[in-house]
């Protein structure tokens, strides 16, 4: 059944978030965090929307959801998938990362992975689906977070329609920001289902890229070791 149309009952919400992100000058491209702009309440009200559109992309297909028990709520289903999780990385706010200072001076290679992340191509909002591992080399000033977080940080740059090239260097940034290390390092393996799925339909392709900062950029020695101890990828 279509649901009444949100504007009926007065200016968009989505328009209220966009004009707000319009006057503070703020990127909102399709991989950019927007919590900030979104005020109490406003999520649930562009569910509502973005619900609406969808029905009306599903009518635009010829799918009949009156009558076909497995579609009536498809155009719910997908929007609460896209705000809430996929794409969920946009419309909240970051992870809550408790700090701890290097108290021990530690400052031998730490490597966290394979972390699975999931995210969706911001060409055709299908599936990138692939792991992760990150390598810190921590100094005395370094911000010490538990384990889990880095996976946690992982998540929410990866839950917003991507390109993987940018996801990395954008979960980099924010490792960087938040632990200040001498080093770092991030490999991300990925299967793309834009390739997988449709175009040329290659299950076996993968993308491989890495950001190196700091140390690992400038000795080679190390950034061997840590090539080296990263377990060989399928």
């Amino acid at each position: 059944m279509t649901t009444k149309p949100p504007h009926e009952e007065g200016t968009p919400v989505s328009v209220k978030i966009r004009e707000r992100l319009q006057a503070a000058r703020h990127r909102f491209h399709a991989n950019d965090n927007i919590a900030e702009f979104i005020e109490p309440g406003e999520l649930d009200l562009l569910l509502d929307e973005v619900e609406h559109k969808l029905q009306g992309v599903l009518d635009s297909m010829v799918i009949d959801t009156e009558h076909d028990h497995n579609t009536s709520r498809t155009a719910r289903r997908v929007a609460k998938m896209y705000l809430r999780e996929v794409f969920g990385g946009r419309y909240v706010k970051p992870p809550v990362l408790t700090e701890f200072p290097n108290a021990e001076h530690l400052n031998e290679l730490m490597i966290v992975g394979p972390i699975t992340v999931r995210s969706a191509c911001s060409h055709h909002l299908v599936p990138v689906i692939g792991k992760l591992w990150i390598g810190v080399m921590p100094n005395e000033h370094t911000n010490v977070i538990g384990l889990s977080k880095y996976a946690r940080l992982a998540e929410w740059i990866m839950n917003r329609p991507q390109i993987q090239e940018e996801a990395v260097v954008q979960l980099a940034n924010m490792i960087q920001e938040r632990t200040h290390p001498d080093g770092l390092a991030i490999v991300m393996q990925a299967t793309h289902y834009c390739m997988a799925w449709r175009g040329v339909k290659d299950m076996d392709s993968r993308m491989i890229n890495s950001v190196m900062r700091g140390v690992f950029l400038k000795d080679p020695s190390l950034r061997r070791e840590f090539l080296a101890l990263i377990p060989q990828k399928d």
